[in-house]
């Protein structure tokens, strides 16, 4: 990188975005995420995209799944899109960084400020009523969350609604931490896209459609095959009477289909809802726009299995990459704090 090139970068706006390794990635997080990371995020700012594998291990998991699915993460990103030439990817496990300013974030926050976060309180029933315990870890991960997000001056955040208590958090940990132990933390801006496309579940269409569902047919993968993608839209759920009504509240099943086809082709929801008289001509089409839509992602998915050494490669450059942002900021807060330097 020249010069002018790394001048250029830092005038830039830093942003940070993860993806959880804890299921294959869905149509729901390419509409709603990872395409904008491609076509505007990595363009427009300083980005970091990082696959945050070490939040998969607050709850019982699979060691060999979640590195299956760390690395399909990391080359799912590249399909959709990343330029490594444009931005930073890499895994969060590669930078010892985020584990090291964890600890000081865990000894910024408060008990009662974990424990109100709704992801704790939500997944802690979950396993308490399954019979199993509850890992300190997912107490705690609103610790390794902001260590993520502040180790690198991070400016903005683009996050959904589901991720706003988290981001909050981290806003009022920069600030304490700046607060006691002098200014070492971007407080980062939360932002929300101007246009969010939020996928439903194709089975249940109040519920946004998400990495893993108990209901796999609800489900579209980027991986899926096209005859798969076919049943499944085919097969969602719709609602009662025959008119095709675009009307989110009252018929939820045709509102998601209708976003889901606009979306892929930039059309109005609203104004496709006229051009359709059944939910069966709906469905063929919104299900022939998705297969189109995945198939490049798939061919290029395949091409870099195919190449696993360019991968790697990726993810080396990324993660010092990534090392010489966070280190000198992590090095600072541990000063702050008033541990030794190490000579």
């Amino acid at each position: 990188m020249t010069r002018r090139e790394r001048r250029e970068r830092r005038q830039k706006t830093r942003i940070f975005c993860g993806v959880r390794p804890t299921g294959h990635l869905s149509l729901g997080n390419y509409l709603g995420a990872l395409r904008r990371w491609a076509d505007e995020d990595q363009h427009r700012a300083e980005a970091l995209f990082c696959v945050v594998d070490l939040h998969a291990l607050t709850v019982d998991h699979d060691p060999a799944r979640v590195r299956r699915l760390s690395r399909q993460a990391v080359t799912l990103l590249l399909a959709v899109g990343l330029d490594p030439r444009q931005c930073t990817l890499f895994v969060q496990s590669h930078v010892a960084e985020h584990t090291r300013l964890a600890y000081l974030m865990e000894c910024t926050a408060d008990d009662d400020e974990m424990r109100r976060m709704a992801r704790y309180r939500e997944k802690a029933a979950t396993e308490r009523a399954r019979g199993g315990s509850v890992r300190l870890s997912l107490l705690t991960y609103p610790a390794l969350m902001a260590a993520d997000i502040l180790a690198y001056g991070t400016d903005e955040v683009p996050v959904d609604e589901d991720q706003a208590q988290q981001l909050e958090l981290t806003r009022e940990l920069a600030i304490r931490f700046n607060q006691r132990y002098g200014h070492t933390f971007v407080v980062p801006k939360v932002t929300r896209p101007a246009v969010a496309v939020r996928v439903m579940d194709l089975q249940d269409p109040v519920s946004a459609m998400g990495t893993s569902h108990a209901r796999g047919a609800g489900v579209v993968h980027l991986l899926d095959e096209a005859e798969a993608v076919r049943e499944k839209v085919m097969g969602a759920v719709t609602d009662a009477g025959t008119d095709v009504v675009y009307d989110r509240a009252g018929r939820p099943g045709a509102a998601n289909l209708l976003d889901v086809l606009a979306a892929c082709g930039g059309g109005d929801p609203e104004k496709l809802a006229g051009e359709y008289d059944s939910y069966g001509a709906l469905k063929k089409d919104t299900a022939e726009a998705v297969v189109e839509l995945l198939r490049p992602v798939r061919e290029r998915h395949a091409e870099l299995v195919a190449d696993p050494g360019y991968v790697d490669s990726v993810l080396r450059d990324g993660a010092e990459r990534a090392r010489g942002m966070a280190r000198p900021r992590v090095d600072a807060a541990y000063r702050g704090v008033g541990l030794l330097p190490v000579e």
